[in-house]
């Protein structure tokens, strides 16, 4: 059966190395044989299987070290695990280990696939940036991209060997049991500038005197959270909105969601939405690039796009939900068909069918 290898930096915190790790396990359940690399130990990691084999590369070597030197010591350790470990196929996530894994695989007859998880105009900004995007990922043999708009930032010699793969949203997620509060927005999403949360905040406090019951919950840790949380002690809104932090159980919290917002700035393709729909609740977000929202919504029909710090658009978009129960129950009921495409197996059987094709072509 074949080897597959997957690398990145860490294995806790956000939507790639979620994917990554869920990855791992169910090629190892399909018996295939799976090493899983980290660059650095981090606390609370996603749970991998004990039949896939950790290796973190901070566990074997020094990385306090200026940035030049701290990348050589990382790529010349991947090398080494790579030679040592004789993948067929070798997989990266994220901008800094999709360089590593290429550099240190250079000469090695082992098929490398990156993956570009978030919007490439920010992950590959500057000339280094460039550098690495138009002249280092092309080496790859393949790429998975999430959307269409982040394959196209790309030369056509990567293009033409990549893949469009969604994530897969757990199964428990298209298991809710729906019980909505009235009028209860849920997001869900990291306390940063990019999910810019503040836009939904300000929408909030405009609705707020027509919809006396509604509520707002953000979901969420981050350098911006208590910012967040001043501000709606400014506003006098801090009994309506509560910035609950990080959450385990996000089926749950979807479960009783009367509506979900995304109101990032940029995205990849954003996990925390895909949720949502395949729960059934109806949802709003900013069209933002590099266009994954644009690939899930079927504007009014599905969901709800939004521009980029589109707060009247986001008023409006609210308004006329709240107001309309009809159109709220075929919005969530149509984002919930739709999300049947980033069903686990489905998902799955896509990244299984591009590697063993990547690693099978002479």
């Amino acid at each position: 059966m074949m080897k597959v290898l997957f690398y990145i930096n860490v294995l806790s915190g956000g939507g790639a190395e979620r994917v990554i790790a869920n990855l791992s396990n169910q090629f190892s359940n399909d018996n295939f044989e799976v090493v899983l690399v980290t660059t650095y130990v981090t606390r609370n990691e996603y749970e991998v299987v004990n039949t896939v084999k950790r290796i973190n590369i901070e566990d074997s070597i020094n990385l306090n070290s200026n940035r030049i030197l701290k990348n050589y010591k990382i790529m010349r350790s991947l090398r080494h695990i790579l030679t040592d470990e004789k993948p067929d196929v070798a997989v990266s996530f994220m901008e800094e280990p999709n360089f590593r894994l290429i550099l240190a695989s250079i000469g090695l007859k082992i098929k490398t696939v990156v993956s570009v998880r978030n919007d490439p105009s920010k992950e590959y900004s500057g000339m280094i940036g460039k550098i690495i995007s138009h002249v280092i990922l092309p080496l790859a043999n393949g790429c998975v991209f999430q959307t269409k708009d982040a394959k196209e930032y790309f030369p056509k010699s990567l293009q033409n060997k990549s893949r469009i793969i969604f994530n897969a949203v757990k199964e428990e997620f298209y298991q809710v049991v729906r019980k909505p509060v009235y009028n209860k927005i849920v997001a869900v999403g990291r306390c940063s500038k990019q999910k810019n949360h503040k836009l939904l905040i300000d929408a909030f406090e405009k609705i707020n005197s027509k919809y006396p019951v509604a509520t707002l919950d953000i979901y969420g840790e981050g350098p911006l959270r208590q910012e967040l949380i001043d501000l709606t002690y400014e506003k006098k809104l801090e009994k309506k909105i509560k910035l609950k932090g990080n959450v385990k159980d996000v089926s749950r919290v979807l479960g009783k969601a009367d509506v979900f917002v995304l109101s990032s700035n940029y995205e990849g393709m954003p996990n925390a939405l895909m949720e949502a729909m395949a729960a059934g609740v109806p949802v709003i977000s900013t069209d933002c690039p590099c266009g994954g929202p644009r690939m899930l919504i079927d504007n009014w029909e599905n969901g709800v796009l939004i521009s980029v710090n589109g707060i009247n658009e986001l008023v409006d978009a609210l308004n006329r939900i709240f107001l309309d129960d009809e159109l709220k129950k075929k919005i969530g009921i149509e984002g919930k068909k739709s999300a049947s495409q980033f069903k686990p197996e489905k998902i799955y059987d896509e990244w299984k069918e591009y590697l063993c094709k990547v690693a099978l072509k002479g």
